[in-house]
Parts: structure tokens; C-alpha cells; sequence
């Protein structure tokens, strides 16, 4: 689908979009057509009762008078209250709607409102920056979809004065959508294609907008000590890998320190010898999803040019059972030389964290770090599948990130740690054990992952495990691959970490 801007006109074919506001009132663009079509689109407001509300739509079908295909009424609320978030949802739900009925081209007229919140150029730039994150699909390997099932939308036009203004900023977003998609794309993968070295090599496009990227193969992680990594990845034939990114957007700032993202690859999760049951276990391709978040955020980051250092360390591994394969009990010790007991190979993410995290900080000393995974069930038993977890050493990250997650519909909720916590992890045979018992699940994961943290480094962990994948359609997220997380970092660094 091809999203363009220009100057305002009624277009002569195809559908129009036009806003309503709150209690049914008519925008300039809407009173015009009414006017035109002799009076359909106020006849047609008062017999369905619209009101207008944020996000509702009414259609108009086949107009009289005029020789466009239908007018579609989208409710803008009250226009003091509409912010970014609200436009992009409302493109998301213009867009669904063309295509569900068989649209191959549209008009979005967007009018100056009286008291609106935005202007009129943010949101064009903002409802198309939605529509083109509803448009994603998942379809490389159909074969033999019906035509009608697919997409008939090819162009969206966005009407509105300054276009070219309009046009820059949604070339800005646009960006993030490309690391929106590519996220999408590494999660929806099957496991027989991406794996730890695939990954790796998808990674390794990001070359091309000036992303230095380093693959360490399993000889230099073992050179390294990295042994609570490799040992997730020991009973499986495919070679784990360490990927690690970098994008110098600031080589003159006075603080040159990067700031860090850390993500779990593992490309599929068996359980290891601690197997998990066959129901459900075809998921588990994408418990790679915080790896795929830390790759789709450094192609947002650098396809917009961001004003900053940054530097992305992935695992990846695949945990699989055989008879090479690590065996509860195990004790792996990792590269900051504190030994871990395996008491259970399913709890593997946080063993993959620990060298990385470790790596990350040794490497780089980064002003802060966060890392991102699908780590525990338990966080899903907590918060469902609408918040992620967060958990800090430091307010005022942990703050940031809420802020930012808020903005952008990517909400996270902070969990505790403490003491009490932490001692759950301990162990008679080792420096600590990677499970921590049946209650607080998620928080022993988090306080495990914390031991792994240097002193004085600011430091989040987000749990994403009930938010990398969903049943159901969101206005800008089709059901599959959320990519939970990108938008969120982009904006955080855009916040608090450029300039």
C-alpha cells in the first residue's frame, strides 16, 4: 500500500474519509459532502445515533449526487483530547475498515478543528503512521490464498494543508514502523528457518543504514567464559551465537557511553531435558521475541538517524533435549565467574541473559542497560497479556519507561524486588540456583538477572512474555507478532537519551 500526502480537494472517485466530532458534529470537510449529497450524511448520523466518539466509524455507501464509492465517518472525539496515540489508532481503524470492504483506493481529508490538540499536519502524519502499522501481514508462506482474502487497498491519500510538512514527519515515523515490521517478521518466523545463525544474518542487513555488527560464533564465547550461555545451547545441533550491534549516532556527545539493550534469542524453547508438553510448544518459536525487539528497535533507531550511542547484545541460542543436551542438577559457571545450579533446563532465558548482560557491561559500560525477554509464564499469571512487567534498580528508569510505554499503547507495569526475593535463589551447591520455586515466579527470573548487574549501573528488566504475541487484533496491531517493545525504547531514547 502506497501512503501519500497532498493539498486539500474532494477527489472525483474512490472513498472519502472525513471526521465527525464529538455529539455528531460535522467537520468542514463533512458539512461539504452533506451539502453535496443532500443532506445523506447528517440523515445518516441521526438514524444510527453516531455520536461521533473517538475511533467510531459510519459508512456512507454509494452517496447520492456524487461519484465517489462511499464516505466513511470517523469519530475524532472531542479534538482537545486527541492525542498521537488516539490518530494512530483511528488510521489503524480507517485501514481495517477500507479493506474489509473491498476499497483499492481512499481519501483522508483532515480539516482544521477549532480547540484540536494537534495540528492538522501531526494528524495526518500520525493517523497515516497507524493505517501503516494496521497494514502488516504475515503471508510469505500462503500459497494458495484466495484473491479476494488479500489486501485491495493500494493507495491512501492523506489531504491535508503543508503536506510536505506532513509528509516529513510521517517520513520520521515511518522509520519505526520499518523496525516494527522487521520485529514482526523475525517473531512470526518458524524455527526451522531462523535460528541462532539465520538471526544473526538478518541482523546483519542493518550493515546497510551504518549498523556495525559482530557475531561471536562458540569458540570466542568459550574463550570468554560464557558458560551459562553455551550451556542452554549444548544439546542442540544448531551453533549458538552471540549478536552484537552498534549505532554511533553521537560520536561528539561529551557522555560517548552507549546506551545498552540486551535481548533473549532462544529460537526455540523446548524445555531442554526439562521438556515442556506438546501442547502449545509450536509458540515457543517465539520466545526469541526480546532479540527480535533489539534488532527491530536498532533499524528504527538508525533508519531515523537517532542522536545517540547504542549498543544491542543478543543471545542466541536453541534449547533442545538430546544426549549432548545439559541435565537438571548441572552446574555451569557463567562469565562473571559466579556457578549456577540447574535445577531446571526450562528456566534457560535468564542463563542466556547472564552472560550477555555481563558481556554487555564489561564490554561497553554503558550508561544504563535493559534487557528484554519472554521470560516467564508467571508474568503472564500476574498481569495477563496488557501490561508487560518492568523491574529496576533505578526509579527513575523504571518511571521513564512507564511514561513512554503510556504514549505509545505499549503499557508496562513495575513489579518488586527485594532482599526477601533474592534469597529465594539461593544455593548449598552453587552461587545460586536459576529457579526459585513455585510463587513469584517472575521476580526470582528478574532477581536472578540482577545478580549479573554491576555496581552503579542503571538497569531494567521487561519481562514480554504475555505481550510478544496476540490472539486478537489491536487498531495498529494485527493478531500475530505484536513487536512489543520497539516503539516503546524508541521513544524512551528519544525522551531521555539524544541530544
Amino acid at each position: 500500500m502506497k501512503i501519500s500526502f497532498a493539498a486539500p480537494a474532494l477527489p472525483k472517485s474512490a472513498a472519502i474519509v472525513t471526521g465527525v466530532m464529538k455529539g455528531g458534529k460535522l467537520s468542514p470537510t463533512a458539512a461539504q459532502l452533506d451539502k453535496s449529497t443532500g443532506g445523506a450524511v447528517s440523515k445518516a448520523i441521526k438514524a444510527n445515533a453516531y455520536s461521533g466518539k473517538k475511533g467510531e466509524m459510519l459508512e456512507v455507501l454509494a452517496p447520492a449526487n456524487i461519484a465517489n464509492s462511499r464516505i466513511l465517518l470517523a469519530g475524532l472525539g472531542d479534538p482537545a483530547e486527541m492525542t498521537d496515540r488516539d490518530l494512530e489508532n483511528l488510521g489503524g481503524s480507517i485501514y481495517k475498515h477500507l479493506v474489509s470492504v473491498g476499497e483499492k483506493e481512499a481519501a483522508v481529508i483532515i480539516d482544521s478543528v477549532a480547540g484540536g490538540a494537534l495540528d492538522p499536519t501531526e494528524r495526518a502524519a500520525h493517523s497515516a503512521y497507524g493505517a501503516l502499522l494496521r497494514s502488516y501481514r504475515f503471508d510469505k508462506y500462503k500459497t494458495k490464498e484466495k484473491p479476494e482474502k488479500k489486501p485491495k487497498l493500494s493507495k491512501l491519500t492523506y489531504m491535508v494543508e503543508s503536506a510536505p510538512k506532513a509528509r516529513k514527519i510521517f517520513g520520521t515515523l515511518s522509520k519505526i514502523a520499518d523496525g516494527v515490521f522487521m520485529t514482526r517478521d523475525l517473531v512470526s518466523e518458524p524455527a526451522n528457518i531462523l535460528y541462532p545463525k539465520t538471526l544473526a544474518q538478518q541482523a546483519k542487513e542493518l550493515t546497510s543504514l551504518g549498523v556495525k555488527v559482530q557475531v561471536l560464533g562458540e569458540k570466542e564465547m568459550t574463550k570468554l567464559g560464557m558458560g551459562a550461555l553455551l550451556g542452554v545451547g549444548q544439546g542442540s545441533e544448531r551453533e549458538s551465537q552471540l549478536l552484537v550491534m552498534r549505532w554511533d549516532g553521537a560520536p561528539k556527545a561529551k557522555d560517548k557511553r552507549p546506551v545498552a539493550f540486551v535481548g533473549k534469542g532462544v529460537t526455540f524453547d523446548t524445555g531442554g531435558i526439562s521438556i515442556k508438553p506438546a501442547a502449545g510448544m509450536e509458540d515457543m518459536k517465539w520466545d526469541m521475541g526480546g532479540s527480535g525487539v533489539v534488532v527491530g528497535l536498532m533499524k528504527a533507531l538508525a533508519g531515523r538517524k537517532a542522536k545517540t550511542n547504542v549498543v544491542a547484545v543478543c543471545g542466541l541460542v536453541e534449547n533442545m533435549p538430546s544426549g549432548n543436551a545439559q541435565r537438571p542438577g548441572d552446574i555451569v559457571t557463567s562469565m562473571s565467574g559466579q556457578t549456577i545450579e540447574v535445577l531446571n533446563t526450562d528456566a534457560e532465558g535468564r542463563l542466556v541473559l547472564a552472560d550477555a548482560l555481563w558481556y554487555t557491561q564489561e564490554k561497553f559500560k554503558p550508561r544504563m542497560v535493559i534487557d528484554l525477554a519472554t521470560l516467564t509464564g508467571a508474568i503472564i499469571i500476574a498481569l495477563g497479556n496488557s501490561h508487560a512487567g518492568v523491574f529496576s534498580n533505578d526509579d527513575d528508569l523504571a518511571e521513564s519507561l512507564g511514561k513512554a510505554g503510556k504514549s505509545v499503547g505499549e503499557n508496562v507495569w513495575r513489579m518488586p524486588l527485594s532482599e526477601d526475593y533474592d534469597k529465594l535463589i539461593d544455593c548449598d551447591a552453587a552461587d545460586m540456583k536459576n529457579i526459585g520455586g513455585r510463587g513469584a515466579g517472575s521476580i526470582t527470573a528478574a532477581q536472578f538477572l540482577q545478580r549479573f548487574i554491576q555496581k552503579d549501573v542503571p538497569w531494567a528488566h521487561i519481562d514480554i512474555a504475555g505481550v510478544t504475541w496476540s490472539s486478537k487484533d489491536a487498531p495498529t496491531v494485527p493478531r500475530g507478532a505484536t513487536a512489543f517493545g520497539v516503539r516503546l525504547l524508541d521513544r524512551l531514547v528519544a525522551d531521555h537519551y539524544e541530544g
